[in-house]
């Protein structure tokens, strides 16, 4: 595929016909979606993969014809021997993404329709949960969150402490914290937020979190008014969530804690740590603002070992032997 952005130098192993199509659609990704190299390397990847498996399959190189004839049974060969080759289900996942992408532009500018690409089903993805970190490790980090702050805008420090102490604090979601306004930011032992689908919730806030954020507040040089985001970025505007993930990366690093200590890390801590003191699965489910008691156990699967000593510490009959 020379020509097309220097992202490689193989040429996609397809007839004249399909590599012309193919050229066209690199170039909608290009200019018109405007794909980060990344992706679009990862895109074009996946089809030379699926070109090249066709090529042997059908014992010559893939035409259009060839692709709008493609049955189930193609598609789940093609699945099947990236399984063998050790493809996890990720990468067979965006691999069955990026051709669906190529497959629907096609249909939709009229180049081919294929109908059994629509009806292969998504590898399922195994649910990775975030590990939580000891409360010691927390603390460290909410505690010495500001350290990396500019001298000249010593606020910053406090802003990320505030925002640290809010995820680790309350539970809540990077992105739930970050849509508050001033006018909704935690006041009188409690916090509103905006859930998934649209679902509001009351959040009880610690003493301790509530005075972090009125530091940040009364250090900033900001002229807060009720819709003024709480949490800024170095520009006066809402804080956006990339800032906040490399904030907490650059300080886990100054502070040598564990890389898996991300934004949903400190939420995943806070129900781990409050499950640990014994409260029960429904409070946390609320607290999480879970639809369903069945995530929140899984958000909060710990070891055996734990769940034991939780039990010798609670149960009245553990406690009489």
């Amino acid at each position: 595929m020379a020509g097309h952005s220097g992202l490689t130098d193989t040429p996609l192993s397809a007839a004249p016909d399909l590599q012309q199509v193919f050229g066209l659609w690199v170039m909608y990704l290009t200019h018109e979606k405007r794909f980060s190299r990344h992706t679009l390397r990862a895109y074009l990847s996946d089809i030379h993969v699926f070109c090249d498996f066709l090529t042997v399959h059908l014992a010559r190189p893939p035409s259009l014809h060839d692709l709008g004839e493609a049955s189930i049974r193609d598609f789940r060969s093609w699945l099947a021997k990236r399984t063998g080759e050790g493809a996890g289900a990720a990468t067979r996942a965006r691999g069955l993404a990026s051709l669906r992408n190529f497959m629907k532009w096609m249909d939709k500018n009229g180049h081919l329709h294929n109908a059994a690409i629509g009806r292969i089903r998504t590898p399922k993805m195994p649910k990775k949960l975030p590990r939580a970190i000891p409360p010691a490790q927390a603390m460290l980090l909410v505690e010495n969150a500001g350290m990396l702050a500019p001298e000249d805008a010593e606020w910053v420090g406090l802003r990320d402490c505030a925002l640290f102490m809010l995820l680790y604090g309350c539970g809540l979601r990077i992105d739930e914290a970050l849509q508050l306004n001033h006018g909704t930011r935690p006041q009188n032992g409690e916090v509103r937020v905006m859930g998934k689908g649209r679902k509001e919730r009351l959040v009880p806030v610690l003493p301790v979190v509530e005075k972090t954020i009125e530091t940040y507040v009364a250090g900033a040089p900001v002229a807060w008014e009720k819709d003024t985001p709480l949490f800024l970025g170095a520009r006066g505007k809402r804080m956006h969530q990339g800032v906040a993930q490399k904030r907490l990366r650059d300080l886990r690093r100054a502070l040598n804690l564990p890389e898996t200590l991300t934004p949903h890390a400190l939420r995943h801590s806070f129900a781990t740590h409050i499950l640990a003191g014994g409260v029960n699965l429904r409070v946390i489910q609320e607290l999480l603002g879970h639809a369903s008691v069945t995530t929140t156990q899984r958000y909060t699967d710990y070891d055996d070992a734990q769940l034991m000593e939780i039990y010798k510490n609670a149960h009245p009959r553990a406690r009489s032997e």
